[in-house]
């Protein structure tokens, strides 16, 4: 019954990954655990960059709409998802979001996920990238206690780095550890409440973008490319 449940997610997520890239929008799930300062960081990254992009966001939590409320009062189109009992995200619930924001092409796409570093990760939910927020008062053992987790990520963003001097937090083993899991994963260190460091956050989504933009014409062109040699 799992294997069914995933494949079927997993049929739904490609076909939302399709969707994205025909409306050039870039997806980014964000994961933690509960607290970890995920809402803080988009609504810093909305203030921040309301001007470099068109932005939406999907609010996934198990009840309220409280995350929702604060993201809208950035100004920028938000769908809350309760989840109830469920703990995580799935790629219809996304689907189904998408068809009430009806996004602008070109738009960078936030979906904070249920906090929770265990279910998330076993679903697609048709994103660019996945982005795991950890926090320094929840300890530096979490690569080590929740692998699966930190393997799915493209990026960790290791935040309230302003408590460092005051929680018994090695942020080096942190690194050490989420690379043995994960060697290609990249971890930015920041603290979204005090704006620390945020703009190595910032460059990564304009790296993203870039990326996306630039695969995107070399598509385009060995398309036209193969349609002259035809014809």
């Amino acid at each position: 019954m799992e294997a069914d449940l995933t494949a079927k997610n997993d049929r739904i997520a490609a076909r939302n990954r399709g969707w994205f890239e025909s409306r050039e929008v870039l997806a980014l799930n964000l994961v933690s655990s509960p607290g970890a300062g995920k809402t803080t960081l988009i609504e810093r990254t909305l203030t921040d960059l309301a001007a470099a992009w068109p932005w939406a966001v999907i609010e996934g939590d198990q009840q309220t709409d409280n995350d929702a409320r604060r993201i809208q009062a950035c100004g920028v189109p938000v769908v809350q998802i309760n989840t109830g009992a469920i703990c995580h995200l799935d790629a219809q619930m996304v689907v189904e979001a998408c068809r009430e924001l009806d996004p602008p092409r070109g738009t960078l796409m936030l979906i904070e996920n249920v906090g929770n570093l265990v279910c998330p990760a076993l679903f697609d939910l048709g994103e660019s990238a996945k982005v795991v927020v950890a926090s320094v008062p929840e300890g530096d053992d979490k690569p080590e206690k929740y692998p699966y987790m930190f393997r799915a990520a493209d990026l960790v963003v290791l935040n309230k780095c302003d408590l460092l001097p005051y929680v018994p937090f090695d942020a080096d083993r942190f690194e050490q550890m989420t690379r043995q899991v994960n060697p290609d994963a990249r971890v930015i260190r920041v603290s979204a409440m005090r704006g620390d460091n945020l703009e190595e956050w910032y460059a990564w989504l304009h790296e993203r973008r870039t990326a996306q933009s630039s695969g995107r014409r070399a598509v385009s062109d060995a398309t036209q490319k193969q349609e002259e040699t035809n014809g």
